[in-house]
């Protein structure tokens, strides 16, 4: 919590006695409304008017959605971050008792498309698009032309696929960046990353976002529509490496085979296009089906440890999890498991890849320590 005070006096270190007038949320995810109660306490204790706090009128739904899946939410937040948040004590406010703060100011100025706002002398005005969340806006100063782009830019691949979360809009995120460049931005201020100054070097960086989604949308509904399963799919769409080696397009956080995920189940549902997968066989029966057909599951995992040494390390995944499933309480073959997710984390780019892989290795260890 001492470093959300902390921005909060920082804010107040450019303007010591005005009251702050407004908040805005750019949409509601944690990171971007959970220090909110800083402001509140500020005002409280300098005697000011509470901020008016804008957003789009989801907002409020995702807060009393965060409240409904408060433990769900913190579990895969760890797993998402890797355990950082734990470890390095960065999150806020509670302890991970709450995964939002319950101080957390609610929106009490909604709107569903546009908001027009003068606040002081200058106008503002809010935009709502759909993108990394249903409730994301991103707000324009025509006078200054000035956009404040929330997370429609982060500095990374776009955030349109994350595998534990909520739907995303790929092609409603590209559309919103068209929309901006339309405007002739000439300072563009991201909620994440440095600011980007000049006309043409924005247009460009909105435009190569725009571009990619674009593309990877097209290329999924293309291969829907000519029957393809979902495997052939996340095989197959790719985005080309000089994209993503732009210095805003890196697949360090999120990254394009989770796009092309997220854009199946938006267009296409949950199921993948396998039949055995409709009505699955619980994993563990499955596991212990395949381990007795081939010898056991020590056959198993030495042979995922072999695919691990040759490089394949999504095949050698599939084999340690069958060994895994079918010998839940072995120290040797989780000991093993752990040594192959740890072997696929290091070999990810994408926070989200190493998160999940760094979770099963640790899922794997802790039953080594159980039982040893």
């Amino acid at each position: 919590m001492r470093w959300v005070s902390t921005s909060a006096r920082t804010c107040r270190s450019s303007s010591p006695r005005e009251p702050f007038s407004h908040l805005v949320y750019t949409h509601g995810h944690v990171d971007h409304i959970g220090g909110s109660f800083a402001f509140a306490e500020d005002a409280d204790t300098r005697g000011h008017a509470p901020a008016n706090v804008v957003g789009h009128e989801n907002v409020n739904v995702r807060i009393d959605r965060y409240t409904a899946t408060n433990d769900w939410n913190i579990r895969i937040n760890q797993r998402q971050f890797g355990g950082i948040r734990s470890e390095m004590g960065l999150n806020i406010g509670e302890n991970l008792q709450k995964f939002l703060p319950s101080r957390t100011l609610r929106a009490n100025q909604t709107f569903r498309d546009v908001l027009p706002m003068t606040i002081g002398d200058t106008k503002v005005e809010m935009h709502h698009a759909r993108g990394e969340t249903d409730d994301h806006l991103w707000a324009w100063l025509p006078d200054k032309k000035w956009l404040f782009a929330g997370d429609f830019v982060i500095w990374n691949y776009p955030n349109a696929g994350n595998p534990q979360k909520v739907q995303r809009y790929a092609l409603e995120w590209a559309q919103a960046l068209r929309r901006m460049i339309n405007q002739g931005p000439e300072l563009l201020v991201p909620a994440h990353g440095l600011p980007i100054e000049g006309k043409a070097r924005i247009a460009a960086v909105l435009d190569t976002i725009a571009s990619s989604l674009e593309t990877v949308v097209a290329q999924v509904l293309e291969m829907m529509n000519a029957g393809e399963t979902l495997d052939a799919i996340i095989h197959t769409v790719k985005v080309p490496q000089e994209v993503l080696a732009k210095p805003f397009m890196r697949p360090l956080y999120d990254e394009p085979e989770f796009v092309v995920r997220n854009i199946w189940r938006l267009y296409g549902g949950w199921w993948d296009g396998a039949p055995s997968r409709l009505k699955p066989s619980p994993d563990a029966i499955l596991a212990s089906e395949l381990a007795s057909l081939v010898g056991g599951p020590d056959v198993l995992m030495r042979r995922a440890l072999d695919l691990m040494n040759a490089g394949d390390l999504r095949l050698a995944c599939h084999l340690a999890d069958f060994a895994g499933w079918s010998a839940p309480d072995d120290p040797a073959i989780h000991a093993d498991r752990a040594t192959i997710y740890e072997a696929r984390r290091k070999a990810e780019l994408s926070l989200m890849s190493k998160g999940i892989f760094k979770a099963a290795a640790r899922e794997s260890e802790e039953i080594v320590r159980r039982l040893n």
